[in-house]
């Protein structure tokens, strides 16, 4: 009974951590969209052009 409890509760942490990765990459590929798009029209928010969208 405690080899199938063990393999059980493994399948579940290995699910649990591949969704948790799945989740991870849409993220960053949200991210990575936002960013590119203020980096590309960067230009066209300011007056001068020479503006940042960002603060750091």
């Amino acid at each position: 009974m405690i080899p199938i409890l063990l393999v059980l509760l493994l399948a579940l942490i290995l699910f649990g951590a591949g969704f948790a990765l799945k989740a991870l990459w849409w993220i960053a590929v949200v991210v990575l969209v936002v960013w590119l798009l203020g980096f590309v029209m960067r230009g066209t928010t300011t007056a001068g052009g020479r503006g940042r969208w960002y603060r750091w």
